[in-house]
């Protein structure tokens, strides 16, 4: 999904934030000159944001449900210590493929487990007391509202869910595709939930923050 600010404004973003790693460069520029579906791409300004969030919450676990081509859980791993630990979950082999290549080639890729399948069956089979200081989300947008209601209670008190494409291009003002429908029903559902707090970012195509309450 394209940012729904000018590009000359993105670029200008872009400029001013620290630059990506080597690899993590390289992985972008792959992404964009070999696949036609690039616009699905976390890129530099949201990735070094997620980096941010990692480090400033002192995350240890990350959960991220949907990989593409790895860029995001690339830049999640980066940012962790040396003893944090990363799952990701794509029901896509070919795409998971490709970021598990990056992933090898990373010092920092011991730290991610991709699992392939459905993210909802992967989550099921997932152990009880398996939890994360941190999510993100940025997968198939008509099971934003389920991912969230499985995400949540893995999310430790304190933890945070990062939920990407929330203004999917303007349109959750005039949704007409179960899509758009979809995210805003999500934003509703968030928006109404007492047990979290909430702040929604217009970083590309919008992001929202949601942490989950102390007990």
């Amino acid at each position: 999904m394209d940012s729904i600010i000018p590009k000359a404004l993105d670029d200008y973003c872009a400029a001013h934030t620290s630059p990506p790693s080597v690899l993590l460069a390289e992985l972008e520029t792959w992404t964009r000159r070999e696949r036609n579906d690039a616009q699905m791409l976390t890129g530099h300004v949201e990735g070094a944001l997620l980096a941010w969030l990692v480090r400033l919450t002192g995350a240890r676990r990350v959960l991220e449900i949907g990989t593409f081509t790895g860029y995001s859980a690339l830049a999640m791993a980066e940012a962790l210590p040396a003893d944090g630990s990363l799952v990701t979950c794509d029901n896509n082999a070919a795409r998971a493929d490709i970021a598990q290549s990056f992933f090898n080639r990373s010092p920092h890729g011991k730290k991610i487990q991709l699992r392939l399948g459905p993210a909802l069956e992967t989550l099921a089979a997932m152990p009880a007391a398996e939890t994360f200081d941190l999510a993100f989300l940025d997968a198939d947008k008509e099971n934003y509202s389920n991912y969230y209601e499985v995400i949540l209670p893995r999310l430790k008190p304190g933890g945070l869910l990062v939920a990407d494409n929330v203004l999917w291009s303007g349109r959750v003002l005039k949704p007409e595709s179960p899509a758009d429908r979809a995210i805003v029903a999500f934003n509703e559902r968030v928006r109404a939930d007492a047990r979290v707090e909430k702040l929604m970012l217009p970083v590309r195509d919008g992001i929202l923050l949601v942490r989950k309450k102390p007990v």
